[in-house]
């Protein structure tokens, strides 16, 4: 199914759920038994804040095509935290999940989104005014962070989910308060979420961000799109770059300013967290991961796995989060 969407600066979670037949039910978008299952919830504080929580699986693919008409003046920032929310086990063996990341853009970048069919989305969304921002960051003196704030050209940074993202996505999931607090609950949480994104992104060196054109943000994510589905193969830069049709240096400076890799690190990292993946989901040997993912050396790719993961693929393997699937 494809929907055609025009944003105009208040979400399109309504016109989503009027296209799949979604039912209102106050806060929340019920996804109907026919499409899928699950539901779509947020709140709004006026133009300065406003957050959507995805929370459903879908029958059979959705693909939106969204574009962006804003208001004058309105100049909002869009932070979308994917795969956040924890889950079952015997929701895990019964469904894929999404990539877990979170995605930092201006709202007029306008996109493409694509929701597989009987896949976990679990997300949690925040577009907040640069004014807003402003008066919770402005003191952050770092090129990113100025750029989020201020800059005037296109910009997507990328970054990954951390364990304290994690544990607010849990929060927010079981929310603990009675309903007449929900908006202050959730207003701290967003937040709180956006503390812990500013953290992330002002660890990555303190290089000024070029200005992207949206040809610029669709050809680095095509890189990471042919990385990601290429995992058993080293990247060629210059085939790379010719594909993307820019320069070595524009490729290799573009990419790493979007993900805060450079482009064979980030091969190495999806590589590593593929290999986790087929520990957890497939139950394969470390010797059968490895040469599927390309390792001819197992030992490099023990080392490898360690440096990401944190513990060698056996001892992983092994462990009771993997075994067990706690």
């Amino acid at each position: 199914m494809k929907i055609s969407i025009t944003d105009k600066g208040e979400g399109i979670a309504q016109q989503f759920a009027r296209a799949i037949g979604a039912k209102v039910d106050g806060r929340f978008i019920r996804i109907p038994d026919s499409k899928g299952g699950g539901y779509m919830s947020g709140f709004n504080w006026g133009k300065e804040l406003r957050m959507m929580i995805r929370n459903y699986h879908l029958k059979e693919e959705v693909v939106i095509d969204r574009k962006n008409e804003l208001a004058e003046g309105q100049d909002d920032v869009v932070f979308r935290l994917n795969g956040i929310f924890p889950t079952s086990v015997h929701r895990k063996g019964q469904f894929s999940t999404e990539q877990p990341n979170v995605l930092i853009c201006k709202h007029a970048v306008s996109s493409v989104m694509e929701m597989p069919s009987n896949t976990l989305f679990g997300s949690v969304t925040i577009a907040a005014s640069r004014q807003y921002l402003r008066s919770l960051f402005e003191e952050l003196k770092h090129p990113i962070a100025e750029t989020i704030l201020k800059g005037k050209d296109n910009f997507i940074f990328e970054t990954s989910l951390s364990s304290e993202m994690l544990r607010v996505g849990s929060e927010i999931l079981d929310q603990p308060i009675p309903e007449n607090l929900e908006r202050y609950y959730y207003n701290l949480k967003c937040q709180e979420l956006l503390c812990h994104i500013f953290s992330l992104l002002i660890q990555r060196d303190p290089v000024p961000a070029s200005s992207m054109h949206l040809d610029d943000i669709k050809a680095i994510y095509a890189i990471k799109i042919h990385l990601q589905s290429h995992l058993n193969e080293p990247p060629n830069i210059a085939s790379l770059a010719t594909e993307a049709g820019m320069s070595e240096p524009k490729l290799r400076k573009l990419f790493k300013q979007t993900f805060g890799k450079g482009v064979f690190e980030y091969y190495q990292s999806a590589r590593v967290q593929e290999a986790a993946r087929l520990f957890k989901e497939k139950k394969l040997t470390v010797s059968e991961v490895g040469y599927q993912l390309g390792f001819t050396n197992l030992s490099h790719f023990s080392r490898e796995f360690e440096k990401y993961i944190g513990m060698k693929p056996k001892k992983y393997s092994l462990s009771k989060e993997v075994a067990g699937g706690a």
